[in-house]
């Protein structure tokens, strides 16, 4: 028996995907909790659809977080610090003082959208990743200076 799944169901697929089960399986769990449907014409039409929706949706997403990343690409954020002997920073720059100086250039991104492998905690130029969506990803650039 064929299956349409309305929700991700562990083990077997995620949402939207066909699945064959056994009809047992099918018609006393899946349909009856409403976590799926027989993939019929009918069905199969309005799946088509709906992923056709969706897939436009993404690129109107797509298209709008380029044009962010566009603007944002070459910009720099500059942070004034407190150092040491020999210039050791005291402390270090966090994703939350990056995405706040985002915010004062007038971007609200997501603060999970910022990406950061090492400390930032030395004098000098340091590249941040930047990942609005898994195919819109750019570097944007954080000097620490005295």
């Amino acid at each position: 028996m064929k299956i349409i799944l309305l929700e991700d169901v562990k083990g077997k697929g995620k949402k939207n995907d066909i699945i064959n089960v056994s009809d047992g399986y099918g018609n006393n769990y899946l349909i009856k909790n409403k976590l799926g449907v027989l993939y019929t014409k009918g069905s199969s039409n309005v799946l088509n659809k709906e992923l056709k929706e969706q897939q436009e949706e993404e690129d109107k997403l797509i298209s709008k977080l380029n044009d962010i990343k566009k603007q944002l690409e070459n910009k720099t954020i500059k942070f004034k610090v407190k150092t040491g002997k020999e210039d050791k920073v005291f402390g270090n720059i966090s994703s939350k003082q990056i995405h706040e100086s985002i915010k004062k250039l007038g971007f609200d991104i997501d603060k999970k959208a910022i990406k950061i492998d090492s400390n930032i905690d030395t004098l000098g130029v340091h590249k941040v990743l930047i990942e609005l969506h898994k195919k819109v990803t750019f570097y944007i650039n954080i000097i620490l200076e005295k």
